[in-house]
C-alpha cells in the first residue's frame, strides 16, 4: 500500500484536487447547495423517530426492549455501508453514487411509512441508512472536488457541517409538526427525490479510480461484524451475561479480525489501514467514534425520555430538541472563523468538553419533573455539538489525500455510526434498567455521557501532542 508523507499532504491535497482539463469545471454553488440540501434531508430523516418513538413503537407493537432497532435501523445501515460507498464514489463517480444514494433515500423513506411490523420498519430504517451512507459519503468527494483551493474547502466544510446540524435540527420540529408518523416519512422521502432529480442535472462527475473490483468482501464482513455487535447491545439489556450475547460478541470480533486480514490483502480495500498510524486520521476517527457514543447516544433518545417522564407532546419536545440542535447549527456555520486561531483538533476536544458540561448541567432535572432546568444544559451542549459538527467534515478531509476524500469521510462517518448504534443501545439499556425509574436511569445516561466525552475529549488532545 502507498504510504503518505503527512507534512506535505495539504500541498499534494490541493494538486490532486484541481480538475483536470477533459473534465468539465463543476458548479460550486450547486455542487454546495445539493450536497447540503440532500446531507439535511439524511439527517431529518435519520433524527425523524425521536420524537415519535412512542407513537412509532405504539402502532407497530414494538416492547421497550425492541425500541432500541427502530432508532438503530439507520445508524447500522450508515456504519456499514460507508466505507464500501465512499470507494465507490472514488472509482466509479462521486456524482453517480451521490444521485444514487439520494433516489434510494426517497424510495425507502417513502416505504419505511408502509410498514406494519417492528422487523419491516427496522429494515427500511436500514435501508434508509444505506442510501444515506452512499450519498454522505460522496457529497464530501463532491465538495473537495469542486473547492481544491483550503480557503474555499474551509467554507465548503463549514457549511456542509453546518448542515449536518440543520437536518438534526430539523428532523424533530418537521415530524412533531405533522399529526401522523407515516405521513412525515412520505413527506421527507419526496423531498429527497426532488434533490436527486436536481442533482442529475446540475452536478458534475468526479473520479479518482484506482483499478481493481470493489472490496465486496471487506464490506460483507464489516456489515456483519456492525450487526453482530449491535445485536449484543440490544439484548444486553436484559442479561449480559447470558449465551446469546456473548457469542454475538465473540463473532463480532472475530468478524471484525477476518475484516482486517481482508483488507490487508485485497488491492483495491475499502480503508487503507496505514493511515490508523497518522494521528490526523485517528483524530478523525475517533471523534466521530466518541461523537457517535456520547453525543448521538445521549441525544437520540432524550427526546423519547422527555415525553415518558415529563409528559410532554411530540411538538413540545421537538421545541425543546431544537434549542440543543438549532444551536448546534448556528454554531456550526459560524465556527470557520477560528480557522487559524484554533486546530480542528482543539476544537474537537472543546467541544467534547463543552458537551459534558451541557450533560451535567441536565442531571436532576427529569427527577424534578422540570423542563425548565434542561435549558442551561442543552444550551451549552448544543455549542459543543456544533464545533463538533464543523470540524469533523474538515478534519476528515484533510486526514487523506484528496484523490480519496470520500473515502476519507466515509471512514470517520462509519467510526460516527457505529458510536451512534453502541450509544444507542447502551443509553436504552442504562435508562431502562434502572431500579429507580427513567427519571433515575436518564440521570445515569447522562453522567456516562459526560465521562464518554471528557474521555474523547483527552485522547484527542494527547493525540495533537504526540504529533507535535
Amino acid at each position: 500500500m502507498p504510504r503518505f508523507n503527512e507534512r506535505t499532504l495539504p500541498e499534494v491535497a490541493t494538486a490532486a484536487a484541481v480538475p483536470s482539463p477533459a473534465e468539465p469545471a463543476p458548479n460550486r454553488r450547486a455542487t454546495l447547495a445539493l450536497t447540503s440540501a440532500a446531507t439535511a434531508v439524511a439527517l431529518m430523516t435519520y433524527t425523524a423517530p425521536m420524537v415519535t418513538l412512542p407513537q412509532t413503537a405504539a402502532a407497530l407493537h414494538t416492547p421497550l426492549s425492541a425500541q432500541a432497532w427502530l432508532l438503530n435501523g439507520t445508524p447500522l445501515g450508515l456504519a456499514a455501508l460507508l466505507l464500501v460507498a465512499g470507494s465507490l464514489a472514488d472509482d466509479y463517480g462521486r456524482r453517480r453514487i451521490f444521485v444514487a444514494g439520494t433516489f434510494a433515500l426517497g424510495i425507502t423513506t417513502a416505504l419505511g411509512a408502509l410498514t406494519t411490523t417492528t422487523w419491516l420498519f427496522t429494515l427500511a430504517r436500514i435501508t434508509q441508512g444505506a442510501a444515506s451512507a452512499a450519498l454522505l459519503a460522496s457529497s464530501l468527494g463532491l465538495i473537495v472536488h469542486a473547492f481544491p483551493d483550503p480557503r474555499g474547502r474551509l467554507h465548503a466544510t463549514g457549511v456542509w457541517g453546518a448542515f449536518v446540524s440543520g437536518g438534526i435540527a430539523l428532523g424533530p420540529v418537521v415530524t412533531g409538526a405533522i399529526p401522523n408518523w407515516r405521513l412525515a416519512y412520505g413527506v421527507l422521502g419526496g423531498a429527497a427525490l426532488i434533490v436527486a432529480a436536481l442533482s442529475a442535472r446540475r452536478l458534475s462527475e468526479s473520479r479518482a479510480p484506482r483499478g481493481g473490483r470493489p472490496d465486496l468482501a471487506g464490506a460483507v464482513t464489516f456489515g456483519l461484524a456492525l450487526v453482530s455487535l449491535v445485536a449484543a447491545l440490544t439484548l444486553g439489556r436484559d442479561g449480559w451475561l447470558r449465551a446469546p450475547v456473548g457469542l454475538l460478541l465473540l463473532a463480532a470480533v472475530a468478524l471484525l479480525g477476518l475484516f482486517v486480514a481482508v483488507e490487508r490483502r485485497t488491492a483495491t480495500p475499502m480503508i487503507d489501514l496505514s493511515l490508523l498510524r497518522r494521528s490526523r486520521f485517528l483524530a478523525s476517527s475517533a471523534g466521530g467514534l466518541f461523537t457517535g457514543l456520547a453525543v448521538i447516544g445521549l441525544f437520540s433518545f432524550l427526546p423519547a425520555l422527555l415525553q415518558q417522564t415529563l409528559g410532554l407532546s411530540a411538538m413540545d419536545t421537538a421545541w425543546l430538541f431544537l434549542l440543543w440542535s438549532g444551536l448546534s447549527f448556528a454554531v456550526a456555520l459560524q465556527a470557520r472563523r477560528l480557522s487559524g486561531r484554533i486546530s480542528p483538533r482543539l476544537q474537537l476536544a472543546l467541544g467534547f468538553v463543552l458537551h459534558a458540561g451541557g450533560a451535567l448541567a441536565m442531571l436532576g432535572a427529569l427527577d424534578a419533573g422540570s423542563w425548565p432546568r434542561l435549558l442551561p444544559g442543552l444550551l451549552i451542549a448544543g455549542v459543543g455539538s456544533g464545533l463538533l459538527n464543523a470540524a469533523l467534515p474538515l478534519l476528515s478531509v484533510e486526514s487523506v489525500p484528496a484523490q480519496r476524500a470520500a473515502m476519507g469521510s466515509g471512514a470517520q462517518q462509519t467510526f460516527r455510526y457505529i458510536g451512534s448504534c453502541a450509544g444507542v443501545a447502551l443509553t436504552i439499556a442504562l435508562a431502562t434498567s434502572s431500579g429507580g425509574g427513567l427519571a433515575h436511569g436518564a440521570d445515569i445516561v447522562m453522567v456516562v455521557s459526560a465521562g464518554l466525552a471528557l474521555l474523547a475529549a483527552a485522547g484527542v488532545v494527547a493525540l495533537r501532542e504526540r504529533a507535535a
